[in-house]
């Protein structure tokens, strides 16, 4: 099988992210590019931010996937700049988000950071729709993430931040 750049997509949409499993690092939106030359292919990446500790994995996991796709040079090549954003992440990445019991990020403000304030509007609990939610810790399971409860339905919940 000769390689294209949608083949290589369509591979890519098969690689998930290891933190959310849920997602592929295609709905994630951290690739940025996608180059082949015969039966070399170069994939450009993105971090969700620059100290991501799955990185590793990630791009262990793309390079994995395309040698078992017929890929026999694979280079990942990673840049900052643009930085990520969550507003990378497509509906459908989000709906899956929610189905999985994690809140996903809403607008990304101004500047892309990460603000953490007394004071913020509440999370859509995932599990039954309610906004009757706390800020339980503004750090969860990964830097990305918050934890929330549902005053509800007493679940907790990440929320994916927005940045």
């Amino acid at each position: 099988m000769s390689l294209t750049s949608e083949s290589v997509y369509e591979v890519l949409r098969s690689v998930m992210d290891p933190e959310v499993p849920v997602i592929s690092v295609v709905e994630l939106g951290i690739i940025r590019d996608v180059q082949v030359e015969g039966s070399t292919v170069r994939v450009t990446v993105t971090p969700t931010y620059s100290g991501c500790p799955a990185m590793h994995e990630i791009e262990a996991d793309i390079r994995s996937a395309l040698l078992k796709a017929g890929a026999t040079d694979v280079d990942v090549m990673t840049t900052f700049a643009p930085a990520w954003t969550t507003d990378w992440i497509g509906p459908e990445a989000r709906e899956k988000l929610r189905a999985y019991g994690i809140a996903p990020p809403g607008r990304a403000e101004q500047g892309g950071l990460i603000t953490l304030t007394r004071r913020r509007d509440p999370v859509q609990c995932p599990f039954c729709a309610s906004r009757d939610t706390r800020l339980q810790s503004e750090f969860g399971s990964t830097a990305c993430k918050a934890i929330h409860v549902c005053n509800s339905c007493r679940q907790p919940f990440d929320e994916f931040k927005a940045i």
